[in-house]
């Protein structure tokens, strides 16, 4: 704690050359400010980002059978290889481990589906029980297909947000109740909702009825088909490693050349994750390059301005020493008013910086895709603060050494 004496002196100082330390003070004030709304909008950035994933299973991937482009085995070239029930079940007994769920996938032409007189276009998936566990959909209401829906071929659905809002312009809950679909009433068992900040990819699942896959394959009367499927891995296994084995698997079942590349395709969402998360990372870097290059500006100003702070005094500190003062209380002197300017002005800043942020967020809300709630780490913010009140006394101690070993001979023949 500073002495009474101290603070008078400092703050007389401060009086003395308002201007001098006010602009002294905008210079540490502008670091943590700059660092800390980087911060804020880089994690607003982030989180918009990462949001059009929404809850979406990071170590995964979907695959699905193409156009071959190479003859084998006797089959010829533009060859379209079926997927079926019994890959998925090769695929899992291939690599039980590694695979935590696996949702094969069938289109379904639904027609015009109805209920009560509405009526309405919407998207029909045949899936199956993991399918909610890989997508970024959540079920608000009732439950997801199960494996007994699966099993029986049963004629239930969960419907999207947006098939609800149409269907059942009431309101209430729609589990339990019925809509017409492909000739047939479909028993609604659940209502899911995406949570992706993606608008049109979250449309697109928001207007999906999913019925269980074997539903899907009668209406079609394809038993066994797949159109395509997804899949997780646990954490501890790599998406793109296993991306090559199962497609390895697949051209051995299918009959697909190994070197066709063409044969099977995939769409890695790990890998994309990865991709994002690494530019994250060198944006992160950027930030604290800025705002640490921003605050060692401040703190050089204020190492300058101390610096002629004691040239300024030179006559002063020789008069001190020659009526009995160490070097330890000249020191303390410039040391206190480096300290003061640093950690006032950085709190300042840091106050300002938390407030642009709260008010970034407010203005931002819910409308911008790429770009959502802009935050702060507490932690690193006061952080930050410590850090710039130790810098504060780091550049006024060499000026404070530089006055302590003046002598008092030399300070006081200073014009």
């Amino acid at each position: 704690m500073l002495n009474k004496d101290t603070r008078q002196e400092v703050f007389d100082s401060i009086r003395k050359h308002k201007l001098r330390t006010l602009l002294t003070a905008l210079g540490v004030w502008w670091g943590i400010f700059m660092l800390v709304v980087l911060m804020g909008a880089g994690t607003g950035l982030q989180n918009g980002v990462f949001g059009i994933f929404g809850s979406h299973a990071r170590n995964s991937l979907y695959m699905w059978t193409q156009t071959t482009t190479m003859p084998y085995k006797g089959f010829k070239p533009g060859r379209n290889p079926n997927l079926n029930l019994q890959d998925m079940d090769a695929i899992r007994a291939a690599f039980p481990d590694a695979v935590k769920d696996l949702a094969p996938r069938m289109w379904v032409n639904g027609g015009e589906i109805s209920r009560n007189g509405k009526t309405g276009a919407f998207d029909v998936r045949g899936d199956g029980p993991d399918f909610i566990n890989i997508s970024a959909m959540n079920v608000t209401e009732g439950r997801f297909i199960n494996p007994k829906d699966v099993e029986d071929t049963r004629k239930v659905c969960v419907i999207g947000k947006r098939v609800k809002e149409v269907l059942f312009p009431e309101g209430g809950s729609a589990v339990g109740q019925y809509i017409a679909m492909a000739g047939s009433e479909y028993m609604v068992v659940g209502e899911a909702a995406s949570d992706r900040r993606d608008e049109e990819q979250a449309k697109d699942d928001d207007q999906t009825i999913h019925i269980p896959i074997t539903t899907a394959q009668r209406i079609r009367n394809r038993p066994g088909h797949v159109n395509w499927f997804g899949l997780s891995l646990h954490d501890e296994y790599s998406a793109e490693v296993y991306e090559k084995k199962i497609a390895a698997l697949l051209r051995e079942r299918l009959n697909v050349h190994p070197d066709d590349e063409r044969g099977i395709g995939a769409e890695n969402v790990a890998e994309e994750y990865a991709q994002i998360n690494g530019l994250f990372t060198g944006i992160n870097v950027i930030i604290w390059v800025v705002g640490i290059g921003s605050l060692l500006a401040g703190i050089i100003g204020v190492s300058n301005i101390m610096l002629i702070v004691v040239k300024e005094r030179t006559k002063e500190i020789g008069i001190r020493k020659a009526l009995g003062a160490t070097p330890r209380d000249i020191i303390g002197i410039i040391l206190a008013e480096s300290v003061f300017i640093t950690t006032f002005a950085g709190y300042i800043g840091l106050l300002t910086s938390v407030g642009v942020v709260a008010l970034l967020k407010a203005a931002v809300g819910e409308g911008v895709p790429m770009f959502a709630n802009p935050e702060i780490n507490l932690s690193v913010g006061l952080g930050s603060l410590l850090l710039l009140t130790v810098a504060g006394a780091v550049a006024g101690l060499i000026p404070a050494l530089n006055a302590a070993n003046i002598p008092p001979v030399v300070a006081l023949r200073d014009e």
